[in-house]
């Protein structure tokens, strides 16, 4: 209940509403009313289309209006395996395309409906056929959510962090430290809190394919990198997320379906093909 009524509190504050000063996107935002588990346009039946997806041209995918073109396998190629939770839903339809290709951030002020939601202790395995990450200079690859600044407030941050790990031969996971505080009384429903360390899912993304900035620039991009040094890895084909909220799924009423991390995208930016 808390987080229902806190989230509607920010709906009618007009989160979520507006656009970022460092991007725009033309879709709606991740409706806040959605995620406290009331119905929303579209997405209370899972049957989101998500609109504004970007679409693979010749093996890749056009950014800043045409003028650049990424590699297709830069980005999402495959899903390997996907294990959702209860009150999920939201995405589904759209899989895999949903989380190909690079991603569509609305900035700090809003959240991407351009995401399959995973719920609570949900996980996602993905690869980037026939490319695969490398340890290069700084960080080697990113992964999008669609976190946003809770009354604009950037030390106020809705996430849904999710643990992320890599493997070269899809057996082997080697994950990134991510321990979220576990709050089951945290006032935006998620059931933790910061500091979220190397989890993904609380850095707010900006690149998008209808402006400039690169999905492939960790300077710019937004989202949250990772490098495969930090871990002691050299060469991933794989990369694994699972989410760690503790989210309620209620056993009857309203129930989301948008429960848990939500993936956008996940971009090399060392890649082994480039």
């Amino acid at each position: 209940m808390a987080r229902a009524v806190a989230l509607l509190a920010l709906a009618a504050a007009g989160v979520g509403c507006g656009s970022s000063s460092s991007s725009s996107v033309g879709n709606a935002p991740f409706d806040a009313a959605a995620e406290a588990g009331l119905p929303f346009d579209g997405g209370a039946t899972g049957d989101d289309d998500s609109g504004g997806h970007p679409t693979p041209t010749d093996g890749g995918y056009s950014v800043c209006d045409g003028s650049a073109v990424l590699s297709a396998n830069r980005f999402v190629t495959r899903v390997v395996s996907f294990s959702p939770t209860e009150c999920t839903g939201f995405g589904e339809a759209s899989m895999p395309t949903v989380v190909e290709g690079p991603p569509v951030g609305g900035g700090s002020a809003r959240g991407s409906v351009d995401v399959v939601s995973l719920g609570s202790g949900g996980s996602i395995v993905v690869s980037f056929e026939p490319n695969a990450i490398v340890d290069g200079p700084g960080p080697d690859f990113i992964v999008f959510e669609n976190p946003f600044w809770i009354l604009n407030d950037p030390n106020q941050i809705y996430a849904e962090p999710g643990e992320v790990s890599v493997s070269d031969d899809g057996t082997t996971w080697t994950p990134f430290p991510c321990m979220p505080v576990v709050d089951p009384n945290a006032t935006d429903g998620t059931g933790v809190e910061p500091p979220y360390g190397k989890c993904s899912g609380w850095h707010v993304v900006y690149s998008t394919p209808e402006n400039c900035i690169s999905p492939v620039d960790p300077a710019v991009a937004g989202g949250d990198a990772f490098d495969l040094g930090d871990v002691g890895v050299k060469h991933a084909r794989f990369v694994r997320i699972v989410d760690q909220t503790h989210e309620d799924c209620p056993e009857s009423g309203p129930r989301p379906n948008t429960n848990g991390f939500d993936l956008d995208a996940v971009a090399i930016v060392n890649a082994e093909k480039p």
